[in-house]
């Protein structure tokens, strides 16, 4: 198949169609190519060498000869080479995020957005590579001290997901390189021109060859194979689905890698009847409809208390009408397409469940063209519904109702899932007890905007292992070395 529409930069050497393996641009020794597909028009905009398993073991070995010398250099060298790789990303902004829109379909705006939030990631882990501090530990007696250290853990294999191409291999290799570690990664298929991208600015900014590797392949388990299983390969890191999550966390164990996985969720938007209804309304719909719904942390459930619920529906429903569907790279649309059309048949499966038992469409509830569904609104929703235990993925609103507040704790506590939840209420006891009581690794308490470089972003109980960001992130590439100088 040919090229239809090739994305059209102001600097056209971001466009790379081939592997980056130490410091190189790589073709598959195959030949094979697969095309990335622009969701929104159905156009092939790039045909990208299509690596596999030994393009992914010459990497990881790459990666273990730039990691030997890596490690040596001083943090703080460390942090300058990456000052200069986030400086370069933003300079690049807008031909970045052009090229996200045209692989991942996202409005461009939030692909503007989604480069500044790649970049502090970068911004972020170099400096805090600068304050890797060990403990002294009180001696146990006069003959000896004793004292922890940190130091990398080696090659870091990862695999990271369409819906944030560019962010999501950021925030797992900006510490990773802070730490002093190097980096495998395979992205998603669907959208690898935004990581060859970051590769070409990478080079630019002086990061030695070896230590970024990127994998693109359609052969997801021959790459992944080596990823987890080879002992090269000290750390994994995975964002994606819980079953493929846990898959590849068993493959870990053969040769008992550190892990880190942030899989799936099912996140409650709670409203009480005290709340502030216009700045939930609001929240609701930002949380919702955010990339189309494709965010492992969007309102995937929305519980109403049953005293608001048909004044929350009303204000709600007048907000949904408003999105206009299209090319994200037009800047009058506020939403673009789903990424397949495999994702439109289960998001449309999901609502034909929950049509057939009883629900009432509100709006939308179908594909319109191509790979665009409208954004949706279901009430009357029932816990019997697919809707309330599967994760969307999608621009899709069930709406259910609650009496007590013991009743929407239980509710959305009721899933094997406790990524993200939030709520609204302005009873600052109700805050303090709906927080503590919520099986999640992160709240918002009258604020749906919660992710940042700073904060721990992780889950719970099934949602995954591990944190990304803030200060806890770059231990997750770090090992604790205990030494004990005794004879003294």
């Amino acid at each position: 198949m040919t090229v239809q529409n090739e994305p059209l930069l102001k600097d056209m050497s971001l466009l790379k169609k081939a592997g980056y393996i130490n410091g190189q641009w790589v073709n598959a020794k195959n030949g094979k190519t697969f095309d990335v597909i622009n969701p929104a028009s159905g156009d092939v905009i790039a045909s990208v060498a299509d690596l596999g398993k030994d393009e992914a073991k010459t990497a990881v070995i790459a990666a273990e000869n730039a990691f030997l010398d890596w490690r040596k250099i001083t943090a703080k060298q460390r942090a300058i080479l990456l000052r200069r790789w986030n400086d370069l990303i933003l300079e690049n902004q807008e031909d970045l995020a052009r090229l996200m829109t045209f692989e991942q379909g996202k409005v461009i705006m939030e692909s503007r957005l989604e480069i500044a939030y790649a970049a502090s990631f970068i911004e972020w882990f170099a400096e805090e590579g600068k304050r890797m501090n060990g403990d002294i530990i009180p001696a146990v007696a006069n003959d000896r001290r004793q004292l922890s250290i940190k130091q990398p853990i080696g090659v870091v294999g990862a695999i990271t997901p369409w819906n944030f191409p560019s962010a999501m291999i950021t925030r797992k290799c900006a510490p990773a390189f802070a730490a002093g570690c190097s980096f495998v990664c395979k992205p998603a298929a669907e959208t690898p021109l935004s990581a060859l991208a970051l590769c070409e600015l990478a080079e630019r900014a002086g990061l030695p060859p070896g230590l970024l590797n990127v994998i693109p392949s359609t052969q997801a388990q021959e790459v992944g194979d080596v990823l987890t299983k080879d002992p090269i390969v000290k750390k994994f890191t995975f964002t994606g689905s819980t079953p493929v999550g846990k898959h590849l966390l068993a493959q870990c164990a053969s040769t008992v890698k550190k892990a880190s996985m942030e899989l799936g969720g099912n996140a409650p938007v709670i409203i009480f009847e005290d709340a502030d209804l216009e700045k939930a309304v609001l929240g609701a719909l930002g949380s919702k409809y955010r990339n189309a719904g494709q965010t492992c942390i969007c309102a995937n459930r929305i519980l109403v208390q049953e005293n608001i619920y048909n004044d929350f529906l009303k204000a709600f429903t007048e907000k949904v009408s408003e999105f206009i569907l299209g090319d994200g790279l037009n800047e009058n649309n506020t939403m673009g397409p789903v990424i397949s059309e495999q994702a439109v048949h289960k998001i449309q499966a999901l609502v034909d469940d929950a049509k057939a038992k009883g629900a009432t469409i509100v709006t939308g509830g179908a594909q319109t063209q191509g790979q665009f569904f409208s954004p949706t609104i279901i009430a009357d929703v029932t816990e019997d519904m697919r809707l309330f235990s599967e994760e969307i993925f999608g621009p899709v609103a069930p709406v259910f109702t609650f009496k007590t507040e013991e009743d929407a704790i239980k509710m959305a506590n009721d899933t094997p899932f406790g990524l993200a939840a939030y709520f609204y209420s302005r009873d600052i006891g109700r805050v303090w007890r709906v927080s503590e009581a919520l099986d999640y690794g992160m709240i918002g308490a009258n604020e749906v905007g919660i992710t940042s470089e700073v904060i721990p972003f992780g889950g719970w109980k099934e949602s995954g292992l591990g944190r990304e960001g803030s200060a806890c992130g770059i231990d997750e590439y770090l090992e604790i070395k205990y030494i004990c100088m005794g004879g003294l």
